[in-house]
């Protein structure tokens, strides 16, 4: 029979029979690699770490950003307005108390205080003139009262005269009635120089309280201009190291403008921000750990602002060891600020995998070479630990290592 079928087509279904068997090669191939590579997904033993859940206390916290700055800074700034004429010291030099930084131009500054110290003697020698005037005037009227006084006494004496005399039938009743009322017009004469004199007195010493007031409120500003000439000269208030000063030679500052920062750098404490939703769990007085690195210092929170920026609060701790020598100006932490205690719980220790409260899919081991997906309810958190709220039991061990890439399988072997 084959010889009965024409050649042509018996090539055509030799050629059919061999693009069906390669075909059926490279889909076998292809099967062969996929059940290898399905063989070979795991992971490195060496690459994993585990966690074992456990019970225990939690000391809640809540973490925060934070960086090291000097637990003292000081900010100069210039009391007037002015320029720049010499630069005596350069950043990171020390500093004592009283050492020269920098001079600004104080001609204009000292010329207006010389000029101060002029009208405060003049106000001085009017104050001097007003109360010699005043003492002068009182002391007049107090020589009128004098003599009133020994003119009514002359009168009394005439007017008792004028009696005796009518009494014998020598004198008139017009003379002893004109005696009698010279002595009263004397007498009411007298009483109204008293009078006069009295409030005299008072209003004398009134413009003379009002005097030394507008006397010693000028002296006030008087001192207040030599304050701030003297603050002009510009000297480190306390012994500390220059960290900024401003060093252009002839450069304009104005009153208030910034020309250097003292800080003590032996001595430093941490600034920290945290999100606003967690500011009701950082308060004053607070315990928080501050982590540098692997080591971990201990300190309090010493203040909080009370008012949200950009949804963020800031605080501030203070280290118990705060000359710790890991600590550098400027350097970023992470602080964890403790606010509750959970005791009897279970745990597992934190890591980069913990976000915050919520539901997780952790690998567990199962045997000693296979790892398995599982969901897990996560709660609050310290640094060092996590609390468990479901999807695991004491003893099991938890793979708390990044396995980002083995997000898509549910079960790993373990080589």
């Amino acid at each position: 029979m084959d010889r009965e079928i024409p050649k042509e087509v018996r090539t055509k279904e030799r050629n059919k029979k061999i693009i069906r068997f390669s075909a059926i090669g490279v889909i076998g191939i292809v099967g062969i690699s996929v059940l290898i590579s399905f063989m070979r997904a795991g992971v490195q033993r060496k690459d994993l770490v585990f966690s074992t859940i456990d019970k225990g206390t939690i000391e809640v916290s809540v973490s925060a950003s934070g960086k090291v700055v000097p637990a003292f800074e000081e900010i100069i700034n210039s009391p007037i307005t002015t320029r720049i004429v010499e630069v005596y010291r350069k950043g990171g030099d020390s500093v004592e108390v009283g050492t020269p930084i920098l001079k600004l131009d104080l001609q204009s500054t000292e010329t207006d205080y010389k000029k101060l110290l002029d009208e405060e003697q003049m106000r001085r020698y009017k104050l001097e003139q007003s109360k010699v005037n005043s003492q002068t005037k009182l002391s007049d009227m107090a020589m009128q009262i004098k003599v009133s006084e020994m003119k009514l006494a002359r009168m009394k004496v005439e007017l008792r005269n004028e009696h005796y005399l009518d009494s014998l039938g020598a004198g008139t009743t017009d003379k002893v009635r004109q005696a009698e009322l010279s002595y009263n017009t004397s007498k009411l004469e007298l009483e109204q120089l008293k009078q006069q004199y009295a409030n005299e007195k008072q209003v004398a010493a009134a413009e003379l309280k009002v005097q030394e007031l507008d006397f010693n409120i000028f002296r006030k500003s008087l001192a207040e201009k030599k304050r701030t000439l003297d603050d002009a000269q510009i000297r480190s208030p306390r012994k500390a190291i220059l960290t900024y000063i401003n060093n252009q030679v002839g450069a304009q500052v104005s009153e208030g403008g910034q020309v250097a920062i003292i800080s003590d750098l032996s001595h430093f404490k941490v600034d920290g921000e945290i999100a606003d939703t967690y500011g009701d769990r950082v308060a004053a007085g607070g315990k928080a750990i501050v982590k540098i690195g692997s080591e971990k210092l201990e300190g309090t929170v010493s203040s909080v602002t009370p008012l949200s920026k950009n949804g963020v609060i800031s605080f501030s701790v203070q280290l118990n060891e705060d000359n710790n020598g890991r600590l550098r100006s400027g350097l970023k932490t992470d602080v964890y600020v403790m606010n509750a205690v959970k005791e009897d719980v279970l745990r597992i220790a934190n890591a980069s995998y913990y976000v915050g409260r919520g539901e997780y899919e952790l690998f567990v081991m199962t045997s000693d070479d296979e790892i398995v997906k599982r969901k897990v309810q996560l709660g609050d958190s310290n640094f060092e630990f996590v609390e468990v709220v479901s999807g695991l039991q004491p003893g099991d061990k938890v793979v708390v290592s990044d396995m980002s890439n083995y997000k898509n399988k549910s079960k790993l072997k373990v080589k």
